[in-house]
């Protein structure tokens, strides 16, 4: 497994180095030694998937507050998605960019965010899931979000929306986090 960093510091794109043969192929794609020896949070203490019907479904962007603040690892396992992270830390200079990775069934790929982002996705291809390792547990109080079309922020994309929950849709601007 490669980890390649993003534009923001803290963020990986995990890239399985598959072994393949005639029957198909094995990868690991996450390995918990491998991500404490490199000072990374691991991230598999509960496990989630969404299930997504329509292409341009738009999810996000959600974090949690501290102290729950939650690192994810996040794979496409079936259909596309754009995976968007935002830098909420407050004294990152990064704090506000945001980094973006396609995920497909395809190509393996996945992104590690760590505490202190907002994270969405945005479907490419109908019937699209994710798989989702998240440390710690989920605390509903704690749960917030920035909106996704947040003028500050101007995420690019992929697609116009469709699917935007009323929370989603509901949720303050960057600035004010």
């Amino acid at each position: 497994m490669i980890l390649r960093p993003t534009v923001l510091p803290g963020a990986f794109i995990l890239e399985p180095q598959p072994h393949a043969d005639e029957r198909g192929l094995f990868a690991r794609t996450y390995g918990e030694r491998e991500f404490r020896e490199l000072g990374l949070e691991p991230c598999g203490r509960q496990w989630s998937v969404s299930y997504n019907k329509r292409r341009g479904t738009l999810r996000g962007l959600h974090y949690q507050a501290d102290p729950h603040g939650e690192t994810k690892l996040v794979r496409c396992v079936i259909g596309a998605v754009w995976d968007v992270i935002v830098d909420l830390r407050p004294d990152s200079p990064t704090r506000g960019k945001w980094a973006g990775v396609e995920l497909t069934q395809a190509n393996r790929l996945a992104l590690y965010i760590p505490k202190g982002f907002a994270h969405g996705f945005q479907t490419l291809a109908d019937d699209s899931e994710l798989l989702y390792g998240i440390t710690p547990d989920y605390v509903p109080e704690a749960a917030r979000g920035i909106r996704w079309d947040d003028p500050g922020v101007s995420i690019a994309w992929r697609l116009p929306p469709v699917n935007l929950s009323p929370r989603d849709a509901a949720l303050p601007p960057l600035e004010t986090v």
